[in-house]
């Protein structure tokens, strides 16, 4: 007779919640160190991309890996300028949404159905997925500009070929052509936005392709996750505290508000940084030099006083939400379009980390822990 030894189950391990800290792939696009507070995009440090670089600089950087040369940036330039416009049949499916849409979840829709119309959709030839990842990165900001135009019952509007990428987004937006520091501010917030490591969006758009889904459909699973409030959505409450505050003098009262409630100071604090996020001073020189440049200095002087008092009463740094809430504010962008405009800067990051992920790829399957009763057995029904 043959005896049959149940095998143990083997000590589960213990589950990282977020996983905080696991690794779970390895990346050649950036490095965020939380420790020193450094941002690396491909070799180069932020603060040098942000002071030097343009956005279509930083989007040939993230892809191909390299700075371009002179020829080869005013060919990407020219490439991805062609990939501006959207399909007509896109801008009649925005048309037929609600006016007071929310913007994220437009933009969203507005992904899927652009694939719907994109012939080359499907196609995964090496070609085809670096033509496609242009065609989103140039497409974005004129759908994200289409959905805020329509939303204040104005018709949206071609772009402008001869602009720049970051001046002809002002120029959607806004219907003029912008200012010098105004198209610079929107260089800077596309630049310091469009890439930071495995964040949870990036993960997501990863995840997607991995199964060798479209490019249409790992995009909108991005936006999906960027417009969850933990993750995109922290400037647009920041903005919300700017104008409840109204006035430097308010600043203090606020503050002593917020802590008696237990409530939470938006902007501040972040999940790898330990020490300043460096992406913050670059937003807070700009936000001062529109704010004097427009003759209402008060937004940014609110943000100083309150970023003075927070830091003092909780030893929290601004992140890099913090000061893009009144930057934007500046440059009339409305706060509920916020995250739409981080979707238009990062939508170069996670086109960079998909093509990566089909570089080399393999499915991302994870294992959990399994928490539920031991195996048991099954009754019938009339005697449950």
């Amino acid at each position: 007779m043959t005896t049959v030894v149940a095998k143990e189950t083997p000590a589960p391990q213990a589950a990282v919640k977020g996983l905080k800290g696991v690794i779970a792939a390895d990346s050649a696009i950036c490095l965020v160190d939380g420790q020193e507070g450094r941002l690396i995009y491909r070799g180069y440090n932020i603060h040098d991309l942000a002071e030097h670089s343009t956005f279509e600089e930083v989007c040939y950087l993230l892809l191909k890996g390299d700075l371009p040369s002179a020829f080869q940036l005013e060919e990407f330039r020219s490439e991805l300028a062609e990939y501006r416009r959207i399909a007509p049949e896109v801008v009649s499916f925005l048309k037929s949404l609600p006016r007071d849409m929310l913007p994220m979840s437009a933009l969203r829709s507005a992904v899927s159905v652009a694939g719907l119309y994109d012939p080359q959709a499907e196609e995964t030839s090496a070609e085809a997925q670096s033509r496609t990842a242009l065609k989103l990165i140039g497409t974005m900001s004129t759908l994200v500009a289409a959905i805020h135009r329509l939303r204040q019952g104005q018709e949206p509007l071609e772009p402008k070929l001869d602009l720049s990428h970051s001046g002809n987004f002002m120029y959607l937006l806004n219907g003029r052509v912008p200012t010098a520091d105004e198209t610079r501010a929107m260089d800077l917030i596309l630049i310091l936005h469009a890439e930071h490591g495995f964040n949870a969006s990036t993960f997501a758009a990863r995840v997607i392709s991995a199964t060798l889904s479209d490019w249409y459909s790992v995009i909108a699973g991005a936006i999906g996750a960027l417009k969850g409030p933990l993750h995109g959505g922290a400037n647009t409450e920041v903005l919300k505290s700017l104008i409840e505050i109204g006035d430097v003098s308010n600043v203090g009262p606020y503050v002593e508000r917020v802590r008696a409630t237990k409530g939470n100071f938006m902007g501040f604090g972040h999940a790898v940084y330990q020490v300043e996020d460096p992406r913050a001073g670059h937003l807070k020189e700009l936000s001062r030099r529109l704010g004097l440049e427009q003759g209402k200095p008060q937004w940014y002087e609110i943000s100083v006083e309150l970023e003075r008092v927070v830091k003092e009463e909780i030893r929290k740094n601004c992140n890099v939400d913090f000061y893009s809430a009144s930057l934007q504010h500046y440059m009339g962008i409305p706060g509920e379009l916020f995250t739409c405009i981080f979707a238009a800067s990062r939508i170069a990051g996670w086109c960079a980390h998909v093509l990566e992920q089909w570089d080399d790829n393999k499915i991302i399957r994870p294992s959990s822990n399994y928490t539920g009763p031991a195996e048991r057995a099954y009754l019938a029904i009339e005697k449950r």
